[in-house]
């Protein structure tokens, strides 16, 4: 068990959707959040980023920056998705290390697993097979993260992990409909079709499956690792199950209350056919999701209506480094 009590928690990455849902989890441990503005600190200096964590003497760590975006935006700005994600994880993992920081958790994500992996997804799959085309400059990054954690753990005995989380949506999260997520994005076409009458448009042909998280329950989940874990090998965070893009965008239609016409606009890419992941290992170590899609979809709403429905990704022509 690693002790939260007393330690100066740095979340790097808090304001973006997973960083902002650990901010409010940790507000709930005897510790002391540090964050800081992308202003005062960019995370691909390694040089500043070293300097800040000694200056500040971070005890704990949870890497949660990055460039994030759907398919579309992994497609548009590849540079941007490779380039950004490799010298923030060096700067922040790299100075957790010349830091002498005692615990780091590293956020990854299901798309780093082969895009014909067996279903559903177990740790051991990394690096099988060749990777999903759409989202492969974000999942390589991500990969070359996992490594680094773990060969500092071998190398110098750190006590680095990784988290590999599902899907994730909720609060904070990004509506643009040129860089979202899928659920980000079907919540605003629904939205606006309600409002305007006309057919809800979904990518592809609906076929495609993807297990879903709700941020929050991401955010509970890594504190639990953080305290629980400590392995090289990455854990899987998700709740086991999934759906359908058309499946979920039915669900959507209800929660939102709009009962139009669907249609397939099949000139857009499926993205990856499965990415349903083994949460066993996450099971044995106690911990299991809270949040069901219904209730999840109805607070991502709820924020929606709340936020200037952009989201922080797109209020660039390109999407802007990841800082803070």
């Amino acid at each position: 068990m690693f002790d939260l009590t007393g330690k100066r928690v740095w979340v790097a990455g808090h304001r973006g959707m997973v960083g902002s849902a650990l901010v409010r989890r940790l507000d709930q441990e005897n510790c002391d959040t540090v964050t800081v503005a992308r202003e005062a600190l960019d995370l691909r200096d390694q040089a500043a980023v070293l300097d800040w964590m000694r200056d500040t003497r971070i005890d704990v760590v949870f890497l949660a920056a990055g460039k994030v975006g759907g398919i579309l935006a992994n497609d548009r700005y590849p540079v941007d998705f490779l380039l950004d994600n490799l010298l923030i994880e060096t700067a922040v993992i790299g100075g957790a290390h010349a830091a002498d920081v005692r615990k780091l958790v590293f956020l990854g994500s299901s798309c780093i697993y082969p895009k014909l992996a067996p279903q559903p997804i177990v740790e051991s799959a990394l690096l099988t097979g060749p990777l999903e085309p759409t989202n492969e400059w974000y999942a390589v990054a991500k990969i070359a993260g996992v490594k680094l954690v773990q060969a500092f753990r071998k190398q110098h005995g750190r006590d680095f992990i990784s988290v590999m989380p599902a899907n994730l949506y909720g609060p904070g999260d990004n509506f643009d409909l040129a860089s979202s997520h899928a659920v980000p994005a079907l919540i605003r076409k629904v939205h606006e079709a309600k409002l305007a009458g006309t057919p809800v448009v979904v990518w592809g042909t609906g076929t495609p499956r993807r297990e879903l998280l709700f941020v929050d329950d991401c955010a509970d989940a890594c504190v639990h690792l953080c305290r629980t874990y400590s392995d090289a090998a990455p854990v899987n965070v998700g709740t086991g199950e999934d759906k359908t893009i058309l499946e979920l965008t039915m669900l959507i239609m209800d929660v939102l209350g709009h009962s139009g016409e669907i249609l397939h606009d099949l000139t857009r890419p499926d993205g990856t056919q499965n990415k349903r992941m083994d949460v066993s290992k996450l099971a044995t170590l106690g911990w299991k999701a809270k949040t069901g899609l219904r209730e999840g979809i109805a607070r991502s709403y709820a924020a929606f209506l709340q936020s200037d429905r952009r989201g922080p990704e797109a209020r660039d022509a390109a999407p802007s480094p990841s800082r803070g």
